[in-house]
C-alpha cells in the first residue's frame, strides 16, 4: 500500500522527545517500525520552522539546521516544508497581582503555518492520487477537516499517530482508520547514525 506520512514537527518535538536523550530521530525507521508490512512507505513530509537562538539556548538553531541536514543526506524519502514564527507583545493577566496592576504586557511567540501547511499537502496529495494510505503525526485537531476530506471525498485510508502520552483528539480519532501511539523503546530503536555516513554531520553534544 502506497503510504504518505505527514509530521507535525513541533507537535511530534513536544509531545514526545522533548525531555527525552531521543531527539537524533531517524524518521524513516521510526515508522516502519510502527505501520504494518503491507505499507509501502514513499514519502515523510516533515513540517517544522526555523527556530531562533535565545539567551538560554543560543545554540538551538545550530542544533535544529544539524538535524534537518542530518534527515535530508540520510534519508531521501523525508521532505522538509518550513512555516514560520511570529513574536508579538501582548497583554496577559498576573497570576499574583500585586497593586492596581492587573495586567502586564509580554511577548509571545507562536508558530504560524505547520498545520495549514500539512493540512494542504495531506489534501494536495490525495487529489494527485499520490498515495493509497496517509499516515498523520500530530495531536493538532486543527487537521480533523482535512482528514475528513480525504477520508470520504478520496476514498482514502488514514492513519493517526500520537506522539506522547496525552489522549489522542477525538477529533482526529473520528476520521483515522487506524491509530498507533509514539513510544519511548521505539524512539529509542530508531535513532540516526553519528556520525552520518560520508558527511561530517553529528549529533549536538547535548542531546
Amino acid at each position: 500500500m502506497r503510504t504518505f506520512v505527514y509530521v507535525d514537527g513541533f507537535n511530534l518535538y513536544y509531545g514526545a522527545l522533548r525531555k527525552s536523550p531521543w531527539k537524533w530521530l531517524d524518521l524513516y525507521r521510526l515508522f516502519e517500525t510502527i505501520l504494518q508490512p503491507h505499507h509501502d512507505l514513499l514519502a515523510i513530509n516533515y513540517f517544522t520552522a526555523r527556530v531562533s537562538r535565545t539567551p538560554n539556548d543560543p545554540s538551538k538553531p545550530q542544533r535544529q539546521a544539524a538535524y534537518i541536514r542530518a534527515l535530508q543526506q540520510f534519508r531521501p524519502e523525508v521532505s522538509v516544508h518550513y512555516g514560520h514564527f511570529l513574536t508579538h507583545a501582548v497583554s496577559a493577566p498576573l497570576a499574583n497581582p500585586q497593586g492596581p496592576d492587573r495586567f502586564a504586557k509580554v511577548i509571545k511567540t507562536e508558530e504560524k503555518g505547520s498545520d495549514v501547511n500539512l493540512a494542504v499537502h495531506l489534501l494536495n496529495d490525495a487529489w494527485l492520487d499520490r498515495y493509497d494510505c496517509a499516515v498523520v503525526v500530530t495531536n493538532d485537531s486543527d487537521i480533523a477537516e482535512a482528514m475528513q476530506l480525504v477520508r470520504h471525498q478520496q476514498q482514502k485510508r488514514i492513519g493517526l499517530i500520537t506522539p506522547g502520552k496525552s489522549p489522542s483528539s477525538r477529533q482526529l480519532t473520528t476520521h483515522a482508520h487506524f491509530r498507533a501511539r509514539i513510544r519511548p523503546g521505539v524512539l529509542a530503536h530508531s535513532q540516526l547514525p553519528d556520525p552520518i555516513p560520508g558527511t561530517n554531520i553529528r549529533k549536538p553534544l547535548s542531546w
